[in-house]
């Protein structure tokens, strides 16, 4: 069973990827995690690397490689995989058997992030605007991807009003009656 999850930067999709991917025993995919490791390596943080890949097509390609590879070895094993990212439901969607998308207001996206990196509101406020700017140009670029068109997904969730286990929970009952496997 290969699922997608996908969402903004603060939505909650990492978080709720982590806790369904160990409730159902299966293999966790994080785009963001590989982006991170990316830019680590690179030394610089994320908002270079997202400057650098608007021009630089290899690093989106190199990612998606990655995950497509991890992917293809899931399904060839028969394993169950979670695959957790700001376009995974769009780019891979023909291999996946169930997608999500995860969202929130962007205030609440802010404050979240601000919580997770330490840092003021205004100061997550501005790198997600830049971050989802730098996601919309790139991804509308290289994939013709309009992120603001979530009609492919199984199900969309503002997740605002829910914890991450609360949202877990009822994407692992959505799972169980797609799958009849949870």
């Amino acid at each position: 069973m290969i699922i997608t999850i996908s969402g903004p930067p603060g939505s909650g999709k990492t978080s709720v990827a982590k806790i369904i991917a160990k409730d159902i025993s299966a293999d966790l995919v994080s785009a963001g995690s590989i982006f991170r490791k990316m830019a680590k390596e690179m030394e610089i943080d994320i908002l270079q690397l997202n400057k650098i890949a608007e021009k630089d097509f290899s690093i989106d390609s190199k990612l998606d490689n990655e995950i497509l590879n991890q992917i293809l070895e899931a399904r060839k094993s028969m394993k169950n995989i979670i695959v957790e990212s700001h376009i995974a439901g769009w780019l891979f969607k023909e291999y996946s058997d169930l997608s999500f998308y995860l969202n929130a207001p962007l205030r609440e996206r802010a404050r979240r992030i601000s919580i997770r990196d330490k840092t003021t509101y205004e100061e997550a406020l501005l790198e997600i605007m830049r971050r989802e700017y730098s996601h919309y140009t790139r991804f509308m670029l290289y994939y013709g991807i309009d992120i603001t068109d979530i009609s492919l997904f199984d199900l969309s969730l503002n997740t605002s009003k829910l914890s991450p286990q609360e949202i877990a929970n009822l994407l692992e009952q959505v799972i169980s009656l797609s799958f009849k496997t949870v």
